[in-house]
């Protein structure tokens, strides 16, 4: 594990946590039993649409909402358990909550953001699960504009914590050579 950010906060990135052959296993069943739906974002008043799949799931029917749209968290199956105990046993954190993204192809990314939602406990512990095609990350602070790259291989995890929410900006890039679709797990921890 190493934190690949230089000032500000702290991104752990332990690299691949599973086997290959585990990863492409839990590609297929997170492909085939998560409730995909697509994203919704209300932008200037006007709701969008968005090609990327996303889903929502947690110890309790939590009330998440980002990007002005509400989603009720559903119950989790076999698979988000196992890979929720494996990423609390590596972290040494617990989470009661998951949500899921579904990029179909490298078309489709995430513009600079930050998970900062007044649900989320503050400074608390993110980790980000990746599956199916390798893509870019990027890491950006907010006042010296600094930027830090990452590549996100299938089976890794990233844990982003303390500071970094508040002080950089984090994207998934377009990359439109990557064909395949990847699955991106982020574990988080809900007030409640």
């Amino acid at each position: 594990m190493k934190n690949i950010l230089p000032f500000d906060g702290q991104a752990d990135y332990y690299g691949t946590v599973m086997a290959a052959a585990d990863a492409r296993v839990y590609m297929d069943h997170l492909m085939v039993n998560i409730e995909w739906r697509n994203d919704e974002a209300v932008i200037f008043g006007r709701r969008i649409i968005t090609k990327r799949k996303v889903a929502w799931y947690g110890d309790n029917p939590y009330g998440y909402k980002y990007s002005g749209v509400v989603r009720e968290a559903l119950p989790w199956t076999a698979d988000l358990l196992a890979l929720k105990q494996l990423t609390e046993e590596l972290t040494g954190v617990s989470f009661n909550s998951c949500l899921l993204n579904l990029y179909h192809d490298g078309e489709e990314g995430m513009a600079w953001h930050s998970d900062d939602e007044k649900e989320l406990a503050p400074g608390g512990a993110i980790a980000s699960v990746s599956f199916g095609a390798e893509r870019r990350f990027l890491f950006r602070h907010r006042g010296t504009k600094e930027t830090v790259e990452l590549s996100l291989a299938p089976g890794s995890l990233l844990v982003m914590r303390g500071a970094t929410q508040d002080r950089w900006l984090h994207s998934l890039p377009k990359m439109k050579r990557v064909r395949r679709p990847r699955v991106n797990l982020t574990f988080r921890t809900m007030n409640r």
